[in-house]
C-alpha cells in the first residue's frame, strides 16, 4: 500500500472512531488547509434571478436563488471563520463580464470586488486574454492607464480612488509567446501555510489555461500559443517536488461535465479536464476546474490508483468550491482525509454591506455611462432586410469594422464583412438603432447613447485583419445559401456585388460581378479582409476563410470600435440600400 493511501486509510479509520491520530513524539502535528475557489465570475456583481445566472437546482428539484458579489463575500466570511489556513483563489474568467456596468468600464469593477473578497491569486482563463497579454499584465495587474483617465481607463472606484490594478497575481504555465515559447506569466505559485509552533509548510499551485485560448473567438491572439495541459502540469509537478513541495494542486481553466447528480455530485464524468484528471501526475493532490460553467464534485483515481478530488463551481458567482486538505508531518496530503464540497451562494443571509456598496456604485455609474450621448443619427438603422439580405444596421456594422481596421497601418483592409443572420451561433448585429425625436428642451433629435450603441453591435469579439484570396471571398458569398437557410453578409461601403438566386447553390455569385473599390474581384489575388474572429474561425457556420494568414488583431474590439466610430462621426445617417442586388435578368 502506498504511503499516501496508507496514511489516509489510518486517518479515515480514526476519524470514523471519533478521534484524530496524534503526532508521534517529537514530530509536528498535521496541518489543515482550506482551499476556496470561484470560477467564471465574469463580473456578475449584482444578483440575477434567471436560471443561467442566478439559480441552482438541488437533486430533489428545489430551486435556490443564488449569486451576487455581496452574498459571495458573506458566505466566504462564514466559510473562513476559525480557519487558520484558508486560501481563496480564482480558476479564471474573472473578466469579460456581460453585465454592462463592468463591460463598459474595462472590467475594473470586477477587480475592485475581487480585491475586496481577498482573492490570493488567479489562473489565466481564456477571457483574461480578450484584450491582450500586455493589457492583462500592465493594466489589470499593475494598474497602468491608457487613454484619458476616468474616460477610457483607470476609472474612479467606489472609494474615490483611481484604479490601481489587482492586489493579486495571475499565473499560467501553458500560454507562451508564439516566438519565444516562454510562459507569458509565472507558471505556478507556492503558498505557505502555518503548522504548530509557527512551522511553515508549502502548498504548490500549477495554473493552467484552456489550450485553445490563442485561437478562440474572443481571445484570439496571434502572438501567443499554448502548450498541452498534461505535459505542462506534469513538468511543473516534478519541478515543485524537486523544490520540496509535497502538497500540489492543479488550478485548471478547462472543464468537463459530471453534474447529472447535481452541482455537488458526480455522474457520468467526461470532458477534457476529466481526461486530464485520470492522467495527470500522482504528485498532484487536488484539481480545481472551470471554463465549462458546470457544477460537479468528483473523486477520480490518479494513475497510481489514489483518490483525488476534481471540482468545478459553475459560473457567475453561483457556487464557492471548497477542498480541505490535511498535511502530514512531511507536508504530504493525507488523501483519505481530503474533503470537497460545492457551496451554493444562497441569498438567505445578510449580504456584505461593503461589497454591496461597491456593486451598487458601479451599477449607478453604468446607468450614467449608458445615457451618455455619443452621436446623432438622421434616420433609422434597422436589421430589417430587403430581398437581398441587406439592412441599414448591417451596412453600418460592416462600415464600423472597415473603419476600425483602417485606423492603423497594420490593420488596414481592402474590405470588411459581417454576418447579419449567421448560420449558427451569436449575431453581432444585435439590435436596431431607431431614430428618436427629442421630447423636450435640450433633448436632441436622434441622439445615440453609449448604451444604445453597446447593445446594437458587438458581443466582445476582436476585429481581425487577415489575408485571404479572392476565391475565398467568393466562396464566402456563396455560403450565404446553405440548404434552406439564407445567411447573408453585410459588406463595407466600397463593395458591390450581384447574385442570381435562380442558379444552384454554390454557383450564384459570379466573381466578375463583385467589385472592391470599383475593381472586379480577382479569385487568384490576395486581399486584406476585416472581420470578426468569430466569423473567420468558422464559429458562425461559414468555412470559406479556413486557412487565412497574416492575422492582425486590431486594437479595438467590436463594442469599443463602435463607440469610437460614433465619436469620430458625430452625425450618421442610413445610406440607401444597394450594395447587394439581384443579377439583371
Amino acid at each position: 500500500m502506498s504511503r499516501r493511501l496508507a496514511g489516509g486509510a489510518v486517518a479515515l479509520a480514526a476519524l470514523t472512531a471519533g478521534t484524530v491520530p496524534a503526532a508521534h513524539a517529537g514530530q509536528p502535528g498535521p496541518v489543515d488547509v482550506q482551499l476556496l475557489s470561484i470560477t467564471d465570475f465574469h463580473g456578475y456583481l449584482q444578483p440575477y434571478d434567471d436560471a443561467a445566472n442566478g439559480q441552482v437546482k438541488l437533486p430533489d428539484g428545489t430551486v435556490l436563488k443564488v449569486g451576487g458579489a455581496a452574498y459571495n463575500a458573506a458566505h466566504l466570511e462564514r466559510l473562513r471563520a476559525g480557519k487558520k489556513n484558508s486560501i481563496l483563489f480564482s480558476v479564471g474568467d474573472n473578466f469579460s463580464g456581460w453585465p454592462f456596468e463592468v463591460d463598459a468600464f474595462r472590467d475594473e469593477p470586477t477587480i475592485e470586488v475581487l480585491n475586496k473578497l481577498g482573492v490570493r491569486f488567479s489562473t489565466v482563463g481564456n477571457h483574461e486574454l480578450d484584450v491582450s497579454a500586455g493589457f492583462l499584465k500592465d493594466h489589470m495587474m499593475k494598474g497602468r492607464c491608457f487613454g484619458t483617465v476616468d474616460v477610457d481607463s483607470c476609472f474612479t472606484d467606489s472609494a474615490g480612488n483611481r484604479f490601481r490594478g489587482a492586489d493579486f497575481p495571475f499565473y499560467t504555465g501553458n500560454i507562451v509567446g508564439a516566438k519565444t515559447g516562454k510562459p507569458i506569466l509565472k507558471p505556478y505559485n507556492i503558498e505557505w501555510v502555518r503548522g504548530d509552533g509557527g512551522r511553515k509548510v508549502p502548498v504548490g499551485f500549477i495554473d493552467l489555461t484552456v489550450p485553445d485560448t490563442p485561437a478562440g473567438s474572443t481571445s484570439y491572439q496571434p502572438d501567443l500559443r499554448s502548450l498541452p495541459l498534461l505535459e505542462t502540469a506534469n513538468k511543473y509537478a516534478a519541478e515543485l517536488k524537486r523544490r520540496g513541495v509535497k502538497a500540489i494542486v492543479a488550478n485548471v481553466h478547462d472543464g468537463g461535465s459530471a453534474d447529472g447528480a447535481g452541482f455537488d455530485g458526480c455522474k457520468d464524468p467526461h470532458g477534457p479536464v476529466i481526461d486530464f484528471a485520470r492522467q495527470a501526475s500522482p504528485d498532484i493532490d487536488a484539481i480545481f476546474t472551470g471554463h465549462w460553467h458546470a457544477g460537479f464534485n468528483c473523486t477520480i483515481a490518479d494513475p497510481a490508483g489514489h483518490p483525488r478530488p476534481v471540482i468545478e463551481g459553475l459560473n457567475h458567482g453561483r457556487l464557492i468550491s471548497e477542498i480541505d486538505l490535511r498535511l502530514d508531518a512531511r507536508g504530504e496530503v493525507i488523501r483519505g482525509e481530503t474533503r470537497a464540497v460545492n457551496h451554493p451562494v444562497t441569498r438567505d443571509i445578510a449580504p456584505d454591506p461593503d461589497v454591496q456598496k461597491i456593486a451598487d456604485y458601479w451599477t449607478a455609474r453604468g446607468n450614467e455611462r449608458s445615457a451618455q450621448p455619443l452621436a446623432r443619427q438622421t434616420g433609422d438603422f434597422t436589421r430589417t432586410q430587403n430581398g437581398s439580405g441587406e439592412s441599414t444596421m448591417g451596412d453600418l456594422a460592416a462600415d464600423v469594422q472597415y473603419w476600425a481596421a483602417g485606423t492603423s497601418r497594420k490593420g488596414r483592409a481592402d474590405l470588411a464583412l459581417v454576418a447579419t443572420k449567421p448560420v449558427t451561433g451569436s449575431n453581432a448585429v444585435a439590435r436596431d438603432l431607431p431614430y428618436a425625436k427629442g421630447t423636450g428642451a435640450g433633448d436632441a433629435d436622434g441622439r445615440v447613447t453609449f448604451g444604445e450603441a453597446w447593445s446594437a453591435y458587438g458581443y466582445g469579439n476582436p476585429i481581425l485583419t487577415v489575408t485571404v484570396t479572392g476565391e475565398q471571398i467568393h466562396q464566402a458569398l456563396e455560403q450565404q445559401w446553405q440548404g434552406a437557410k439564407f445567411a447573408p453578409f453585410a459588406v463595407s461601403e466600397n463593395v458591390r456585388y450581384s447574385y442570381d438566386a435562380s442558379r444552384p447553390a454554390g454557383d450564384r455569385v459570379d466573381p466578375a460581378h463583385v467589385t472592391i473599390d470599383g475593381k472586379p474581384l480577382d479569385p487568384s489575388k490576395k486581399y486584406r479582409l476585416a472581420a470578426l474572429a468569430y466569423t473567420l474561425i468558422g464559429a458562425d457556420g461559414y468555412t470559406a476563410f479556413t486557412g487565412f494568414t497574416g492575422a492582425y488583431r486590431n486594437e479595438l474590439p467590436d463594442h469599443e470600435a463602435f463607440v469610437a466610430y460614433l465619436k469620430a462621426h458625430p452625425v450618421i445617417g442610413p445610406a440607401p440600400l444597394g450594395r447587394v442586388a439581384p443579377a439583371a435578368s
